[in-house]
């Protein structure tokens, strides 16, 4: 079943209920969103010879149209492609180019102008006058294109270690269960609820736009295109029982606002939180403001926003003689997954750490064109997640480590391999490793320590020029550290764990 056959119900059933706001203002009804799909899916294939299979990528910051976009690709059978906002044009010409995409939509029309497109994709313009010819060539078909449950709907482009992002095929099925996941194990959804786009919506915000399509409540997307703790506020205010996700950066940000202003969560029904760690001391935090209004969840893009969760209940408890310790997990599998530790010579004993394994219809059906890499990953019916935890008695997760040092500044995770391999090519750097130090605004900033080449020098402001033209802002090393030597074990390879254990010392005496 296609996941645009949701949409397809509720505007059936509620053509005059608003759907779609840009700040307060209301800018489509179901029925008007219904329309503009079913137009832009003709006009994207009658214009542009889009088919069912095809790729659409999409490179835009928070808007509305984004939203419309995903359901048109959908209603024709095509495959959408969210692109990370922040990403570097050559970034985004690399994803664009390996999914083979047909349509590249963005703000300017000119993502190519600096790397230019495959052969064969063409880049249009929100707004321009060949985007509003999309919707000139008729109503289109009255039903969503016939597609199975196993047809790939979203391709995610996740970095990998390997410094090339892979493309994790999510299925409708696995939207569809995703979504009916939220509502066992997230929250409860009612048609009077509104959901604010403060996160980017190609990442965790729009897999959580189904169950609010399905409702019929309110996507609301605030006029700033981003995170304002007093643009949240008032849209909450507004608009009453609003649902967000967030990064714990996020959450912070609107606390440490929320104490100067005297704000108190006045129309917040819940934020989703994940994507990062979040500190004791700042949930503890958040509770005092708001309430109990917050849950956790812990997934990846392979199985993503899906693995477990942390109910609102069990955040709030203090009665619980183990509530410290699970406010500090990431919760119990949701009721789709299966989930367990692999040990090094077999089943860990409880509470010991270990890989996450985990199985269900929300994990992906493989990486694009990767075959290895699929194998690899989802080997034996399990995907093995990298990441490191244990299980308690009662099924509560507590991550203990990240392999293949994945660094998460600002809920986004950068992958070091990828700036390591920028970096190494400045002419006057010898060798480079990258890490991540905690930070009390982003979560972690990433960091490089820097060996320059003999008789060779270079000042961070000459880094951070070469960084720019290569790399997405976000992921440039916030600090450099000019070193002899780079430490490492008898096998050549660097120890991280020293290099981040050096940062400790120096922020302890600084």
């Amino acid at each position: 079943m296609n996941i645009a056959s949701w949409l397809h119900s509720t505007a059936r059933a509620k053509p005059d209920t608003p759907a779609i706001f840009l700040g307060t203002r209301p800018i489509a009804t179901y029925g008007e969103f219904l329309r503009r799909v079913r137009a832009r899916a003709a006009g994207m294939s009658l214009s542009h010879g889009l088919q069912p299979g095809d790729r659409v990528a999409v490179f835009l910051k928070n808007i509305p149209e984004y939203l419309e976009l995903f359901y048109a690709v959908w209603w024709a059978g095509a495959i959408i492609v969210p692109v990370n906002h922040k990403l570097h044009p050559r970034e985004v010409a690399w994803i664009v180019e390996n999914a083979g995409a047909r349509l590249l939509f963005s703000e300017d029309g000119a993502t190519g102008s600096e790397t230019p497109l495959p052969e064969g994709c063409r880049e249009i313009a929100v707004g321009s006058p060949e985007w509003t010819a999309l919707e000139e060539q008729g109503d289109g078909t009255e039903a969503p294109a016939e597609v199975t449950g196993e047809d790939t709907a979203w391709l995610f482009y996740s970095s990998g270690t390997t410094g090339r992002p892979k493309g994790v095929m999510l299925t409708h099925d696995n939207l569809r269960t995703a979504s009916l996941a939220y509502a066992l194990d997230v929250d409860q959804i009612a048609g009077d609820q509104a959901t604010i786009y403060a996160a980017p919506i190609s990442h965790g915000a729009g897999i959580y736009n189904f169950v609010f399509v399905r409702a019929g409540g309110g996507h609301v997307f605030p006029v700033s295109r981003g995170f304002n703790p007093e643009e949240i506020a008032d849209l909450s205010r507004h608009f009453g029982q609003t649902v967000m996700f967030a990064a714990p950066t996020m959450v912070k940000r609107l606390v440490e606002w929320s104490k100067t202003s005297g704000y108190r969560g006045d129309g917040i029904r819940t934020i989703v939180y994940g994507g990062g760690p979040m500190y004791a001391a700042d949930i503890e935090e958040a509770l005092q403001l708001f309430g109990p209004r917050f849950v956790q969840i812990y997934g990846q893009a392979e199985s993503p926003m899906t693995i477990t969760s942390l109910r609102r209940e069990i955040i709030a408890d203090r009665t619980h003689p183990d509530h410290s310790e699970r406010r500090a997990s990431v919760g119990q599998a949701m009721a789709s997954i299966e989930m367990r530790i692999a040990g090094d010579g077999g089943p860990p004993r409880e509470g010991e750490p270990g890989e996450i394994l985990v199985r269900g219809p929300t994990v992906m059906k493989g990486y694009w064109n990767n075959p290895e890499a699929s194998a690899r990953t989802l080997a034996n019916g399990w995907l093995h997640t990298g990441d490191v935890g244990r299980i308690d008695g009662d099924g509560f997760l507590t991550l203990t480590d990240r392999s293949k040092d994945v660094i998460i500044s600002g809920g986004t995770n950068i992958y070091p391999r990828e700036v390591e391999e920028v970096l190494a090519r400045h002419p006057a750097v010898l060798e480079v490793s990258v890490v991540g130090a905690p930070s009390s605004e982003w979560g972690e900033d990433v960091v490089a320590f820097v060996v320059s080449r003999p008789g060779a020098t270079c000042a961070p402001v000459e880094l951070e020029t070469w960084c720019r033209r290569e790399i997405a802002s976000f992921k440039k090393p916030k600090r450099y550290v000019f070193c002899d030597e780079l430490p490492k074990n008898s096998y050549g390879k660097v120890l991280k764990t020293e290099l981040r254990a050096r940062l400790a010392k120096t922020d302890e005496a600084s």
